[in-house]
């Protein structure tokens, strides 16, 4: 099954080599059968890569721990669902899923891609094929999966596998890598199309429109994984908070923040025909972060819980970065006159003007997460000392950058196109900045004392409130034309212009993550070893540890710790943190217990035993609010999906329209 595996990944990675080269031929010299021969190539190398997929998925599900793969990451008594997560548990797995996805990504571009871009599709397949070509590689010579253990003339016989790492035995686990694989895979197919747009010399936008849903689709699973991401974090490494700003969950957020300036500006291209290079310089940097963060992921410059071990990859994906970076460099500055933007930017109050200064806000965030990443490795390479940034730094530079973020998102919704007048603006946002202001004085009243909580939370409030007016003028002037009831109206009206009135849910999602992230500022923690049938005080609750227990299966022995929690007298809950120690990996591992609420999360961890083994050590914490960041997130994924769905009015954007086909070729203007 071992040699199958490698020679259907040896067969994809020649047919992706032909693929680049049969389009780009194909289409210089006008042959649309090689054209058609590199895209049925496409077809073969997802069949291909598929196979190979298949083939690991049955060596993990199967326990062959011939194979070094599987008896490195799986073991027999793990649960199913964590052998088939144990695909990406490891480097050479996960190398194979980003094929896998990759191949999946690119058969799809060819299948839906409208005839109408049939002049510039080759060209899209070429970045598509270069880089299915650079990870089929690695896959082949030097991370495969298939390779099997070997002593002497013989297999070696293996009882039984080391078993997946504990801190992967979490049912987020087994979605959220997915998920953020699916973001940076993804967004590989908008700058394909950006790339072959370029090179193709296409006029208009034509590339924008064809991917447009694809970008949000993508912009979607990569939120989704951040998220989820950060949800694991919380649930399972023990020390409760959600976002640490490891190296690794900053190269996540990276992509993300490139991602999110890009569907913002590329609005002002599609209605205002601006911003066209910044447009594709947004789009290239999202793509080359994808593979930088892979990258991090997998070279061990950085440490990181979530890193894999260190390896000699590193060198292959920063030779890709660089070629890549300087071809892409070198296509865009070639290429400046069909970029020319088609309008000025008209006066400071605009929509325009709001737009800008967000990609610049968003852009300065980006800029201070790299930085704050590499500063460790660059330091390393200048002085040979390696001087860490620690989360202080990220907090510093990025929490007022959230907060002039979180007022522009509020700003947006009720400036106009062009220009606005200072009257209009007043009247616009008189009532939203009198409650924001106005909350504010209460919670300063009630004892409040920090500045960023206060700012935070009555910015939400401005938001929520122009969010909200929104939403409420349409529908109301809906309701008072088609005389139906508010509830209904409101659907009516975003169903009209569902980008616009999704925007705005995305924008809902946000603001009361912001509510949960302000939360922090209140946290309360506390240390302490207890003994059975004792009491211990956190924030306005009594705990008291009412049992100790033990237990043991296949996959690990436990300890338990039995909390009764109290609130003025009365027991209100029961929690059971425990510690689990797996038999194969022979590691330890917390299994947390919270108390969720909406307006705070009791956590504990159960750390262990004292030195003397009388007492339970227990880290006990309150977080404020935290339940909102996931309430925001499915508002977030809600708004998402409403942005997917066509609105039932047309959008007055410019459209690619086809004046001509030429020599099998369409010809496309605006």
């Amino acid at each position: 099954m071992e040699n199958l595996g490698s020679l259907a990944v040896l067969l994809a990675l020649c047919l992706s080599a032909y693929a680049v080269v049969g389009s780009v031929v194909g289409r210089v010299r006008r042959n649309p059968f090689l054209v058609v021969s590199a895209e049925r190539a496409v077809y073969s190398i997802w069949a291909l890569v598929t196979v190979a997929t298949g083939v690991l998925l049955y060596g993990l599900l199967a326990g062959d721990f011939r194979l070094a793969y599987v008896a490195a990451h799986t073991n027999r008594s793990l649960p199913a669902v964590y052998k088939f997560a144990a695909w990406w548990g490891g480097q050479e797995g996960s190398l194979l899923l980003w094929s896998w996805l990759l191949a999946t990504y690119s058969a799809i571009v060819i299948f839906i891609t409208p005839r109408r871009f049939r002049g510039m599709k080759p060209f899209v397949v070429m970045p598509l094929m270069i880089t299915q070509c650079f990870f089929l590689l690695l896959n082949a010579f030097v991370a495969s999966p298939f390779q099997v253990l070997a002593i002497g003339r013989g297999i070696t016989e293996v009882p039984d596998g080391n078993g997946l790492n504990p801190l992967l035995q979490h049912w987020a686990m087994v979605i959220h890598p997915p998920m953020l694989y699916l973001g940076y895979v993804g967004f590989i197919v908008p700058f394909a199309f950006a790339i072959g747009s370029l090179i193709a010399k296409e006029p208009g936008d034509a590339w924008i429109h064809v991917t447009r849903r694809w970008t949000l689709v993508t912009w979607t699973f990569q939120t989704a994984g951040v998220v989820l991401g950060a949800g694991w974090a919380y649930a399972v490494l023990g020390w409760g908070g959600y976002w640490g700003w490891d190296p690794v969950e900053n190269a996540s957020l990276l992509p993300w923040i490139t991602a999110t300036a890009f569907l913002h500006s590329v609005m002002m291209q599609e209605k205002k025909g601006m911003m066209k290079v910044w447009n594709m310089v947004l789009i290239s940097a999202t793509f080359f972060l994808c593979i930088f963060g892979t990258f991090l992921t997998r070279s061990g410059v950085v440490s990181s819980v979530h890193a894999f071990a260190q390896s000699p990859i590193g060198t292959y994906f920063v030779t890709f970065l660089a070629v890549g970076i300087a071809a892409t460099t070198y296509l865009i500055l070639d290429r400046l006159d069909y970029l020319k933007s088609e309008a000025q930017l008209e006066s400071v109050l605009s929509r325009e003007s709001a737009f800008l200064f967000n990609n610049l806000i968003l852009l300065a965030s980006c800029f201070a997460v790299l930085w704050g990443t590499l500063f460790p490795v660059i330091s390393e390479a200048v002085t040979n000392e390696k001087i860490s940034v620690g989360a202080p730094f990220f907090n510093r530079v990025n929490i007022p950058i959230g907060m002039a973020l979180l007022l522009l998102t509020g700003i947006g919704p009720l400036i106009a196109w062009r220009r606005s007048s200072l009257e209009s603006l007043r009247r616009a946002f008189l009532w939203p900045a009198v409650a924001g202001l106005a909350l504010a004085a209460i919670l300063l009243a009630a004892g409040v004392r920090h500045f960023y909580a206060l700012m935070s939370f009555g910015l939400c409030l401005f938001v929520t409130w122009t969010i909200a007016s929104e939403f409420l003028k349409g529908a109301l002037a809906i309701r008072a034309r088609q005389r139906m009831s508010l509830p209904r109206a409101m659907v009516e009206l975003t169903h009209r212009n569902t980008r616009r009135y999704g925007g705005y849910l995305v924008h809902m999602g946000i603001v009361l993550m912001f509510v949960g992230f302000t939360g922090a500022a209140f946290n309360q923690d506390s240390t302490i070893e207890v003994k059975v049938g004792d009491r211990f005080p956190i924030g306005r609750y009594q705990l008291a540890i009412t049992n100790l227990s033990d237990g043991d299966n296949e996959n690990y022995s436990w300890n338990q710790a039995t909390v009764a929690v109290y609130q003025n007298g009365a027991q209100i809950a029961t929690l059971d943190p425990a510690r689990r120690f797996y038999k194969a990996s022979r590691q330890p591992n917390a299994i947390v217990s919270i108390r969720r609420r909406l307006n705070e999360d009791l956590y504990l961890n159960f750390a262990g035993m004292s030195n003397d083994n009388q007492k339970a050590v227990m880290q006990v914490y309150v977080f404020p609010l935290v339940s909102w960041i996931w309430i925001g997130f499915w508002v977030v994924l809600l708004g998402s999906v409403v942005c997917l769905v066509p609105s039932k009015q047309r959008l007055d954007y410019p459209r690619t329209q086809v004046l001509a086909v030429k020599e099998g070729y369409a010809s496309v203007e605006k």
